[in-house]
C-alpha cells in the first residue's frame, strides 16, 4: 500500500463527520444480529480493498450493516458478497470464491473495490450531504489508482453517485445493466444491478448476467 493511501485510510477510519452515520454504525455494532452475538463488530468507516495496480474499480454504495460494518472489509460477510465473489472467482478476478472475514486469504486480481459512502446508513439510504462529505475520500482513492480504466458501479444509487462525483448529468447517462459510458478521457463507467438478495431472488440479476458484465470489463 502506498504511503498516501495508508494515510488516507487512517483518516477515513477515524472520520466522525456525519453524526447520523456515526450513531447508526455504532448502534448496529452494539446491538448486533443474533447469529453474530459472539463477534466483535468493526463499527467504523470501511476503507477500500484490493489491487492497487488494478484497471477496474468496483464501486458499491455503502457497507452492509452486518457485512462490512461487522467484518471491517468491503463486500465481506453477507449474502451480496457471497454472490459477488462466486462470480468474481469464476471471472478470474479473485483467488477464492468467498469473502467471509478479513483473515480469509482473499486476494483480488486487477480489481480494487470501495464503497462510495464509507459508513452504513439507516435503511441503506444516505443523504446527499453525507455522500458529498465522503466524495473527498473517494476522489483521493481514485487518484491513487494510477492504472484505472473502468468503474463498475453496483446498483443505480452507486451509479448516480459516480455521475455526481464527476459532475455529470443523470439525463445523459441511463442506468441499464451492462451499459458503458465514457466519463473522462481515460475512464469509463459500467452500470450493473446490485447483487443484493432481493435482486438475486427475483432474477433481476443471476450468475450469467453478472459474469457477462465482468467478462466484458
Amino acid at each position: 500500500m502506498s504511503i498516501q493511501l495508508n494515510k488516507l485510510n487512517q483518516k477515513i477510519v477515524e472520520c466522525r463527520k456525519c453524526k447520523r452515520l456515526v450513531l447508526f454504525r455504532e448502534k448496529v455494532a452494539k446491538e448486533k444480529r443474533k447469529m453474530f452475538l459472539n463477534e466483535k463488530y468493526w463499527g467504523k468507516p470501511v476503507i477500500g480493498f484490493g489491487d492497487l495496480n488494478a484497471n477496474i474499480l468496483i464501486l458499491g454504495l455503502a457497507p452492509a450493516a452486518h457485512g462490512g460494518n461487522r467484518t471491517g472489509r468491503v463486500f465481506t460477510g453477507d449474502k451480496s458478497a457471497a454472490f459477488l465473489f462466486k462470480c468474481l472467482y469464476k471471472a478470474n478476478f479473485s483467488n477464492i470464491s468467498k469473502s467471509e472475514h478479513i483473515n480469509d486469504g482473499l486476494i483480488l486480481k486487477n480489481v480494487y473495490m470501495t464503497p462510495a459512502l464509507k459508513c452504513v446508513p439507516p435503511f441503506d439510504k444516505p443523504t446527499s450531504e453525507e455522500l458529498s462529505e465522503c466524495f473527498g475520500y473517494l476522489k483521493n482513492e481514485i487518484n491513487e489508482l494510477k492504472r484505472l480504466k473502468t468503474i463498475l458501479t453496483l446498483g443505480q444509487i452507486a451509479f448516480n453517485a459516480c455521475l455526481k462525483l464527476y459532475n455529470l448529468k443523470k439525463k445523459d447517462f441511463k442506468f441499464v445493466h451492462g451499459a458503458k459510458y465514457k466519463i473522462s478521457k481515460n475512464i469509463e463507467i459500467v452500470a450493473c444491478y446490485h447483487p443484493s438478495p432481493r435482486n438475486v431472488n427475483t432474477n433481476r440479476i443471476d450468475e450469467q448476467k453478472m459474469l457477462s458484465v465482468l467478462k466484458n470489463l
